[in-house]
């Protein structure tokens, strides 16, 4: 089974026994994946020995995921299951706006032990993480997938958006799906595929909100982002034809 819907469908929905299992059996194949051996330790590492017992209050904002918030407060979105166990979540998933979080202090280093030897997140005691040796290792013939890639990201961001969607929130599924896109333009779509269209439609219209105001360089580009994630959206070729066709002409007034 793939990193990406080990995370996505076990990890991120706090299905986390079996998370681990599907982990372990995971590294069995690729004891190379880092992203992996990282995602194994922040299940298995006690929170508050990983990001420490001092921390602050917040209040989630609209768009705010456990993923942005690690990106934000540890430096990297990976870090999105040891803050959302941090916080006792059981669906890292779903952060709701105006939810209390608690986020380590500022300046806090992230201590992910190479073994984990603290209480697994089903209250079980883990078996040792991936040695240092482990990691070391050489690379199976089998190249493992790169989970820590834009790429990868964004289909775990949009794991994210199809999640907040069915509960009901779409304007952070449309956030979230907006992250998404914008690391990848050429993601596969998984999901409602109306959300995708109404978002590919809000880029359209700023995109001609800046071609009126003749931002062109701004709208084109939106335009170039539009067209890669749907190179058949024929309204945003048109405009953009019609806006290098302007710039062209004000370039020889």
């Amino acid at each position: 089974m793939p990193l990406n819907t080990i995370i996505g469908s076990y990890l991120m929905k706090g299905r986390y026994a079996e998370g681990e299992q599907r982990l372990r059996q995971y590294l069995a194949k690729y004891p190379s994946d880092r992203t992996a051996q990282t995602t194994l330790r922040q299940l298995t590492t006690d929170p508050k020995v990983a990001l420490g017992t001092r921390s602050r209050a917040y209040v989630a904002q609209a768009g705010d995921s456990y993923s942005t918030l690690a990106a934000r407060h540890l430096g990297d979105s990976n870090l999105f299951l040891i803050l959302a166990r941090y916080n006792g979540s059981t669906n890292p998933s779903v952060l709701h706006a105006g939810d209390p979080v608690r986020l380590p202090l500022a300046g806090v280093r992230v201590n992910l032990p190479a073994e984990a030897t603290a209480k697994t997140a089903t209250g079980s005691r883990s078996t040792p993480g991936p040695t240092t040796a482990a990691v070391a290792a050489p690379v199976p013939a089998e190249t493992a997938p790169s989970p820590d890639s834009p790429s990868a990201k964004a289909q775990r961001l949009q794991v994210e958006s199809s999640a907040l969607l069915k509960q009901g929130q779409k304007d952070q599924a449309l956030a979230r799906l907006d992250e998404a896109l914008t690391l990848d333009p050429h993601l596969k779509p998984a999901g409602n595929q109306a959300l995708r269209d109404q978002l590919l439609a809000s880029y359209h219209e700023r995109a001609v909100v800046l071609y009126r105001d003749q931002k062109l360089d701004q709208a084109i580009a939106l335009w170039d982002h539009v067209l890669a994630i749907d190179p058949g959206y024929e309204r945003a070729a048109v405009y953009r034809a019609r806006a290098i066709e302007l710039q062209q002409r004000l370039k020889q007034i």
